[in-house]
């Protein structure tokens, strides 16, 4: 893509997230159906579902050879990423925007032929936007995010892991990840991939682990990440597939290669 049609398609998708995002702060105060999904933890909104559909109207009448795989069932029945994919989801901490009303936010991808050419993650509450365009860097609002100490050691890093670290699971050994808990300097939490992905972009937490992450959870944040020279794979040093669940880490590269190989120890 010319660079001066990625530069217009970028400040497409980003007119069309910050408008979304004012059209969920007015009604996050305001009454909304909750259900759930796969469990009682997994839940949708009604403003999930209307901003998917915001965003796959806007792209069909204007796009319309794009594709769109979305999260809430508005988008197409995506099967490769041959040609132009948007990859959205509408509110990414679905529980956050129940729960807290913050700590929530809308991530918008788009790949061209498997590649990813622009990410956009915004924190609606804040108004931060983090975005990028391939080979261009990667900005929070309209400051330039610095490329990422590669100097870092292990022991100096926060990093970002969920609660199911803490129990049993099928997929890790959580014991090595508990060595790793030992070994950092500390953990956190925020209930938003799009939002961990953006802080491990912008150099405030230094790695992010978590399992069974969506493509619309990470497609924003894989782009931003990678802008500022760091790293996004399966859990297992492989790549990423953006068609499939992943168990995923993003981290700065001068640890990415240590946690895998010493804290990371997969089932069989």
């Amino acid at each position: 893509m010319e660079a001066e049609q990625k530069h217009a398609l970028f400040i497409q998708a980003k007119e069309w997230t910050i408008e979304a995002g004012e059209r969920i702060k007015e009604r996050v105060q305001q009454p909304f159906k909750v259900n759930t999904k796969r469990d009682r933890k997994d839940l949708v909104t009604e403003v999930d579902e209307d901003t998917e559909k915001f965003f796959a109207e806007k792209i069909r009448n204007t796009y319309p050879d794009h594709q769109v795989l979305g999260e809430e069932g508005f988008g197409d029945d995506v099967t490769s990423l041959d040609g132009m994919v948007w990859i959205i989801d509408p509110i990414d901490g679905t529980m956050n925007f129940v729960h807290q009303k913050r700590n929530f936010a809308i991530s918008v991808a788009i790949y061209q032929d498997g590649e990813g050419i622009i990410g956009l993650i915004y924190n609606v509450m804040t108004g931060d936007l983090y975005s990028a365009k391939k080979g261009e860097g990667a900005y929070k609002n309209k400051d330039l995010l610095p490329k990422l100490d590669r100097t870092r050691k292990l022991e100096d890093c926060l990093i970002g892991i969920n609660q199911f670290w803490a129990v049993p699971n099928r997929r890790l050994d959580e014991t090595g990840v508990h060595q790793l808990i030992r070994k950092v300097r500390g953990t956190r939490s925020y209930g938003s991939a799009a939002l961990e992905f953006a802080f491990v972009a912008e150099g405030i937490m230094d790695g992010y682990i978590t399992m069974r992450l969506a493509p619309w959870d990470i497609a924003a944040g894989v782009i931003i990440v990678q802008e500022v020279g760091g790293m996004a794979t399966r859990a297992d040093g492989k790549p990423l597939d953006m068609l499939r669940e992943n168990t995923v880490i993003t981290c700065n590269p001068a640890v990415h290669k240590e946690i895998i190989d010493n804290y990371l120890i997969l089932k069989d």
